[in-house]
């Protein structure tokens, strides 16, 4: 008999398309026989990766963690000079939160902070959440700010990529497009990363 294949899908396979769900229809969209359906293939090809839902959940949510954070981490720490890695980072995730409204880490990001206190979600989005903020304290002090100050400006700076991303997900309408868009986030940047003497 020969394996198609649909039939070959992997673990990857299944928490990339739950993590797309996540993206498009908040955590309830994460449901076996939907994916499966997306999937062209059956409930069975998931029980053999996946033991449960809340299995299935927890590796879209580790795999969210590892691409939205520490591959954004990683590759922004390859940037030498300080002012650059934040200005790096910062126009890296306002730009990311801009699109397909139903896609993206934008999407993903509100999905979570709308289910943050389901038992999978809650400690995931305030770990995620904490070394984030931390990772933006660290540049601001290495930009010679205190301790104190640097963990207020990183607590501004997340609260407006928060922000950013709702406004672009639930009115996209009132926000820039194409050059605007690119200036937009030019002058977001520029405010956040003016250091007062």
């Amino acid at each position: 008999m020969a394996i198609g294949k649909r039939e070959s899908l992997t673990a990857n396979d299944w928490t990339a398309a739950a993590l797309d769900a996540l993206a498009r229809g908040g955590l309830g969209a994460v449901a076996v026989e939907p994916l499966a359906k997306s999937l062209g293939t059956t409930k069975g090809s998931f029980y053999w990766h996946f033991t449960d839902r809340n299995a299935l959940i927890a590796a879209a949510l580790e795999r969210w963690e590892q691409r939205d954070t520490d591959r954004v981490i990683a590759a922004v720490d390859q940037t030498p000079d300080v002012a650059t890695r934040l200005r790096k980072l910062l126009r890296l995730v306002f730009t990311a939160v801009v699109g397909d409204p139903g896609a993206g880490a934008g999407s993903v990001e509100l999905a979570l902070q709308a289910t943050a206190t389901h038992p999978l979600v809650a400690p995931t989005l305030a770990r995620v959440t904490e070394r984030r903020l931390a990772y933006l304290t660290s540049l601001f002090t290495e930009l010679g700010l205190s301790q104190a100050r640097a963990r207020d400006r990183g607590l501004l700076a997340y609260a407006a990529f928060l922000g950013h991303a709702q406004l672009a997900h639930s009115t996209p309408q009132l926000v820039p497009a194409g050059r605007a868009l690119s200036s937009h986030i030019d002058r977001l940047i520029e405010t956040l990363t003016a250091i007062e003497d």
